[in-house]
């Protein structure tokens, strides 16, 4: 069918969810990670030793990710060398999105390990990506060999030639020691850095040509990006799209956790670490930091999906955004733009309230978005409705979180089950809280999340209706 007949049809084109890409704390493909998940299990650790040389922090934990082989995966050894690990994670999980919905990627151009999906106009196929920061790891190591090696390096002569005692010698050169940088300066850190590197790669990676965007929104920058594909697919403008978010948020120096800690946002410490993440609980403390993820969905067109014999997980029947204009670091106390959201997203979906069976909320364990929280869901649904917490296992993944929960949302419609909202053993509202992995009847449901800044986003999706 041509461009033109295309654009000219009903803008309600049906989309719907083929294949889901994961890599988190939790999980190194959708499998493991949805197994975890029902599992109820989560990955804390302690923060790496030595960030304490360079400060001090009131939490202690945080959840890492699992080691990545990514030459096992196919990511070239120059492509490592000239890639953000953001953007690592996000090759990968669109390889594995690519691989479930049953499309075939085949090796395009060797020396470049470039690709093409066969069967797909890569005119009218879109990459929509969201990040809170983008490759802010490269920027950060580079700007400290920039900073630092120069100096170590003088220093490290002076203290040769000086004529210090044992004492103070060795005291100096403890202190350069702790001074880490890179050796050199990486030539492509400027295409590292980027923000919109996550989806650029993906376009260069695949040989996509249509629309090729990056969503900044904070936390809800995964959200806003798989709505604003299914819009595009939705309108007619592509067929086709990978979507998502991925986030990276490691450096050398522990500084981007000391920002979020310095804030007091983090999960406090407490004796059982395990139990320390806990959203929705009146014993919460803060947000678990997460130290990345991503998630990548291929988003069709439903007609074009069962007519090539794509699996279908989920419909997306509804999107919407809306925006505080409150604080940089606080969402609105009256929720009302929260409020608003939910319901213009609904609108769109076509459905009321009454028809929504569960709700994966924000959830982080912030004292006031919690609750803030609690009070519009039960505006908008009332006390029924089925309430749960991704993040009490993941922790927060920031740029990532909204793409991986609507993930979750999608295999629990496919699957008609919920994972536990870990650790809640004093709600802080008589609300239903999803307290174990179970059974449930879902035809509905909405994702939802709120950003720093201000942003609020939100998903409803169906069972599959054919």
């Amino acid at each position: 069918m041509s461009t033109a007949s295309r654009l000219t049809e009903s803008t309600r084109r049906r989309v719907v969810i083929t294949g889901i890409g994961v890599i988190c704390p939790i999980g190194k493909s959708t499998q493991e990670f949805w197994q975890n998940c029902l599992q109820g299990h989560s990955t804390v650790s302690p923060i790496p030793a030595h960030w304490y040389q360079y400060a001090d922090y009131k939490s202690s934990i945080w959840a890492p990710l699992p080691e990545i082989d990514y030459a096992a995966r196919g990511v070239t050894r120059v492509e490592r060398l000239q890639s953000d690990p953001v953007i690592l994670l996000a090759i990968c999980a669109a390889q594995e999105a690519i691989s479930n919905a049953g499309l075939i990627s085949s090796l395009k151009d060797k020396r470049a390990n470039t690709h093409s999906i066969k069967g797909l106009d890569p005119s009218r196929t879109g990459v929509f990506m969201g990040t809170g920061i983008g490759g802010v790891h490269s920027c950060l190591a580079n700007h400290a060999h920039q900073v630092l090696a120069r100096g170590k390096k003088q220093l490290a002569h002076i203290s040769a030639d000086a004529k210090f005692s044992d004492e103070h010698a060795s005291s100096i050169n403890k202190v350069l020691d702790a001074w880490i940088h890179p050796l050199r300066l990486n030539p492509f850190v400027v295409s590292m850095l980027m923000p919109n590197a996550v989806s650029a790669i993906l376009g260069i990676k695949f040989s996509i040509t249509g629309p090729n965007t990056t969503y900044t929104q904070a936390c809800a920058a995964g959200t806003a990006s798989i709505g604003h594909a299914f819009r595009a697919i939705r309108s007619g403008q592509v067929d086709v799209a990978l979507a998502g978010g991925c986030e990276y948020l490691e450096d050398y120096y522990g500084g981007i956790f000391r920002a979020f800690d310095a804030a007091n946002t983090l999960v406090q410490d407490c004796q059982d670490a395990t139990k320390a993440n806990r959203p929705f609980d009146e014993k919460r403390s803060g947000f678990l930091y997460s130290q990345g993820g991503v998630a990548v969905l291929v988003l069709e067109e439903l007609q074009d999906a069962v007519n090539r014999g794509a699996p279908t997980i989920a419909e997306i029947t509804g999107y919407d955004e809306t925006f505080d204009a409150h604080s940089m670091m606080s969402i609105a106390a009256d929720g009302v733009q929260i409020e608003r959201m939910i319901r213009l997203a609904l609108n769109d979906a076509k459905i009321k309230p009454v028809h929504v069976q569960y709700v994966n909320a924000h959830g982080t364990g912030t004292e006031i978005n919690d609750a803030i929280e609690c009070e519009v869901v039960e505006r908008v649904f009332g006390g029924d409705v089925l309430i749960n917490s991704t993040k009490s296992l993941l922790g927060h993944t920031f740029g990532a979180s909204g793409a991986l929960e609507a993930a979750v949302t999608a295999l629990s419609l496919e699957r008609q089950t919920t994972h536990i909202c870990k650790n809640l053993e004093q709600p802080i509202a008589d609300l239903n809280f999803v307290r174990s992995a179970a059974s449930h009847d879902i035809d509905a449901a909405i994702s939802q999340s709120f950003a720093f800044g201000g942003h609020n986003a939100g998903l409803v999706l169906r069972r599959i209706r054919t």
